[in-house]
């Protein structure tokens, strides 16, 4: 599959933080669009952490060897996030059944989306860092979903708050100059 993508199409940009913490963000060129967000935290013993997808997934091939006595099932749900312009997106792979069969709920309390089928196959909580961030609350009006091809998606309206934040990112992403490995860096002041 990654030879269908074009990496020289693909602006990076990696954050350090004070705290140790690394974020690294990838770009398309075309259109600006936000295509992979990962973190890596420092382990306990000071080395650097496994990078955690928070938009997009890892593309590189698994290095298990052959050797390898089990092995996940690829029937199942593979939970993935894929934003788009004006909405935070959420796809779960190798869901078979009918758009009527989901509930995507809110909760406020806990500060996260749920969701379930009726007929009690599939659960799942997770929660929007982008707004927990911001601190902005969640909203049950803001989400949509879709079901194509066993696939469910997931639509959360992204908040005008979101949508003006990213829009001053891309502008300080235009001021950056890349480095020798193609890759801009940013340190926080």
């Amino acid at each position: 599959m990654s030879d269908l993508i074009n990496w020289k199409s693909r602006k990076k940009v990696h954050y350090k933080l004070p705290d140790g913490t690394e974020m690294a963000e990838e770009y398309n060129m075309k259109d600006d669009q936000l295509l992979v967000r990962k973190w890596r935290k420092k382990t306990t013993l000071g080395g650097e952490g496994k990078w955690d997808f928070e938009i997009g997934e890892d593309l590189r091939q698994s290095t298990m060897g052959e050797q390898t006595l089990l092995k996940e099932s690829s029937g199942n749900p593979i939970f993935m996030r894929k934003d788009t312009a004006s909405a935070f997106q959420w796809r779960i792979r190798n869901l078979p059944y009918p758009v009527d069969t989901y509930s995507i709920t809110v909760d406020q309390e806990q500060r996260c989306c749920i969701i379930k089928t009726t007929n009690k196959k599939y659960y799942k909580r997770f929660n929007i860092p982008d707004l927990e961030r911001l601190k902005l609350p969640l909203e049950q009006s803001a989400i949509s979903h879709a079901h194509a091809n066993n696939t469910l998606i997931i639509s959360y309206a992204k908040p005008s708050a979101v949508l003006e934040m990213e829009k001053k990112v891309r502008q300080e992403l235009l001021k950056l100059k890349a480095s020798k490995d193609g890759d801009m860096e940013c340190k926080p002041s």
